[in-house]
């Protein structure tokens, strides 16, 4: 009872607040159940951290889509199976028949008029309708269906061409229409042995992504090459790698500054056939042909849109974003904000240490601020901190 009598009278005793403070300084009405969206109020850079775990758009972008569900029931498991028979029993050799048709013949075509014809513009003339033959043995082994719109691409200085980036097929269904000198990835294995021998006769340029010494040759070489007329015409992926053709990542600044005009090439797959994407870290290029030889058909549509000119007081930066919206906004596609070599390379400790020393402030536990800053960078969704890298490159 003495407790009881004793806490009633410190509560008496209590000053009263709105005896004190002015109306109008004292809250209306109190919530009564605090939400984390309040919480996260507090600091705009707690709530980026934040939204890198609940909205990680980043690696939605390299995901492959999933397939629709199977109405799974007694009257579809038989023609589902008779699908499954059909492709993989008479379709898939098939196609593997007609690819291994078409490589002999390429072959035999090929290396003579390399290493026996003397004339240059003969001979880059015929190797450049061989290598567009080869590309369409590519699209018939897996009953492709491209669908092309706008004017055919013609061969002429002072431009380059740029498309979003799904899977290295992209190329091969550009080049079975126009023999593009191609700026790619070096690869190992028999597409490295294809990229060294056949695709260097086009005029095709080759990088090593973990080479900085090579942006400055690349660079020379991509001025030389928009200035010939005899070039066959340039074509860039300016993403820098493959995206799941539901999202545009960043475009790289090199192909906008070149002083050229700029022809966009928007590409859709219709997924309801088969997913063109490559996820080149869980499935090697040979698989993914596999994937695609063992499918009904790849289905696509390429549209050419009309070339794009450097605006007086625009940025290289703002010219690129600008032609990624022209492509996004013809192929249907998601912008966003990140830099796809992102997925290749973890971001810069120089940065997670900055983002978790801002972090810190909001959380008051460095290690704890630290590997939100880490996740959220390695996921692409500092902004504010990888802005910078995602301007460079090719």
């Amino acid at each position: 009872m003495a407790t009881s009598s004793m806490a009633g009278d410190i509560e008496l005793d209590r000053p009263n607040l709105e005896d004190y403070l002015p109306s109008d300084s004292l809250p209306q009405e109190f919530p009564r159940n605090l939400h984390l969206r309040d919480l996260l109020d507090i600091s705009p850079v707690l709530t980026e951290a934040a939204g890198a775990i609940v909205d990680d758009s980043f690696t939605r972008c390299f995901k492959s889509n999933s397939p629709e569900p199977w109405n799974w029931n007694i009257y579809l498991f038989p023609l589902w199976c008779l699908g499954v028979v059909i492709r993989y029993g008479i379709l898939f050799p098939l196609r593997g028949l007609t690819l291994l048709v078409g490589w002999l013949a390429f072959f035999a075509a090929f290396f003579p008029v390399h290493f026996l014809l003397k004339g240059q513009k003969l001979r880059s003339k015929i190797e450049r309708k061989l290598v567009e033959m080869m590309c369409s043995v590519f699209v018939a082994s897996w009953t492709g269906v491209i669908k092309y719109h706008g004017p055919r691409p013609s061969t002429r200085p002072h431009q380059v061409f740029v498309a979003n980036h799904t899977s290295m097929i992209d190329f091969i269904i550009l080049e079975q229409m126009t023999a593009f000198a191609v700026i790619m990835q070096k690869h190992p294995g028999w597409v490295g042995f294809i990229q060294k021998t056949i695709l260097e006769s086009v005029g095709c340029i080759w990088f090593n992504r973990n080479d900085l010494k090579d942006r400055e040759v690349v660079a020379k070489k991509l001025r030389d090459h928009v200035q010939h007329p005899d070039n066959n015409p340039l074509l860039i992926f300016p993403e820098g790698t493959c995206v799941n053709n539901q999202y545009t990542v960043m475009f790289k600044k090199g192909a906008f500054e070149l002083g050229c005009a700029v022809c966009p090439i928007a590409i859709k797959y219709n997924k309801i056939f088969v997913d063109a994407f490559w996820n080149s870290k869980k499935q090697s290029f040979t698989m993914h042909l596999v994937r695609l030889m063992t499918s009904w058909a790849v289905v696509c549509d390429v549209w050419y849109l009309e070339p794009q000119y450097l605006r007086d007081g625009e940025t290289a930066i703002e010219f690129a974003e600008r032609v990624r919206d022209m492509i996004a906004a013809r192929a249907g596609l998601k912008k966003v904000p990140w830099d796809g070599y992102l997925k290749h390379n973890r971001p810069s400790p120089k940065h997670t240490e900055e983002n978790a020393s801002l972090l810190t402030l909001c959380c008051g536990d460095w290690r704890k601020a630290k590997q939100i800053s880490i996740n959220s960078g390695a996921h692409g969704e500092s902004s504010t901190c990888f802005a910078g890298k995602a301007e460079g490159g090719y």
